[in-house]
């Protein structure tokens, strides 16, 4: 198959240079186009007001993969790739192998997560996967990527989806089954430290570390969901098939390798009859419009 490989970390990255000299030696034509550099979290950002330069990058890779470095975000790679260096549209699009987590609300900063997420937009099946950090073996989230590609090849999903996939970081013989699980929540606790330049100017680095994981869901028990008049037959199945899977935070503590479908529409639907319920209340005469 053609598979198109992306990530964050940029082309030197150990990360992507396992998983697309992996995915050739599987068989598959790969083709890599990545940052020149460090571009972590720069979330979905595109380059609008500068010019996108790209370069192939030899002698990086085994010589079976393409590659090229641009100096874009990861969703610009994604894009020129899709658009404009590749002659055929990929089979897949594999995003990773990041150096870190991408679990819980880290997805919404993630470059990795937003290569991916570009390949969905443009019609691509696609993957983001990533390698908690503390463990510096990328061959078991390679392994697994080869793996999860090939039972999506014989049995492909039908849903604009992409899949998350999360690997413990512990040794091959400690990693548990793969488990299907929606977003939890990861929170951090930043800090800016401020400093002085060589020159007197001041700037601010920012560091933190995690304060809370928790579920992602709008909290309202199942109880009270299934009472309340405002929630529709949609809501109330919507928080039962959330409590059905564990969060992707939760099945990461118990080692379990971890997938988690993600798609482009940001809607809170199990939100949405009590937002209408509050507008009616609050929002029934709004100045400069029409009543309704």
């Amino acid at each position: 198959m053609k598979i198109l490989v992306s990530n964050d970390d940029g082309v030197f990255a150990l990360g992507i240079r396992t998983l697309a000299n992996k995915l050739a030696k599987a068989g598959h034509q790969v083709t890599v186009v990545c940052p020149d550099r460090e571009r972590s979290a720069t979330g979905h950002g595109l380059t609008l007001h500068e010019p996108l330069r790209v370069e192939q990058a030899e002698g990086v890779f085994d010589p079976e993969v393409t590659a090229w470095a641009c100096s874009g975000t990861p969703s610009d790679c994604v894009k020129l790739a899709l658009d404009a260096l590749l002659l055929e549209k990929p089979d897949f699009l594999v995003s990773g192998i990041n150096h870190g987590a991408n679990l819980g609300t880290d997805v919404l900063y993630s470059g990795t997560v937003s290569a991916a997420m570009e390949g969905v937009l443009e019609g691509v099946s696609a993957i983001a996967i990533s390698l908690l950090s503390g463990y510096p073996n990328f061959q078991p989230a390679a392994n697994f990527a080869v793996h999860l590609i090939t039972a999506l090849e014989t049995q492909p999903l039908s849903l604009p989806v992409l899949l998350n996939v999360n690997i413990p970081p512990v040794e091959v013989a400690k990693i548990q089954p793969p488990v299907i699980t929606h977003q939890g929540v990861r929170r951090y606790f930043d800090q800016f430290e401020k400093r002085v330049d060589p020159r007197g100017r001041i700037y601010y680095w920012l560091a933190g570390e995690i304060m809370e994981e928790e579920d992602a869901e709008i909290p309202m028990p199942v109880e009270q969901a299934f009472s309340s008049p405002s929630h529709t037959v949609l809501s109330r199945a919507l928080i039962e098939v959330g409590q059905r899977f564990m969060t992707d935070v939760q099945a990461i503590k118990k080692n379990h390798i971890t997938i988690t479908p993600l798609q482009g529409n940001l809607t809170a639907y199990t939100a949405l009859p009590s937002i209408d319920a509050w507008k009616q209340q609050s929002l029934k005469e709004v100045p400069g419009t029409a009543k309704y």
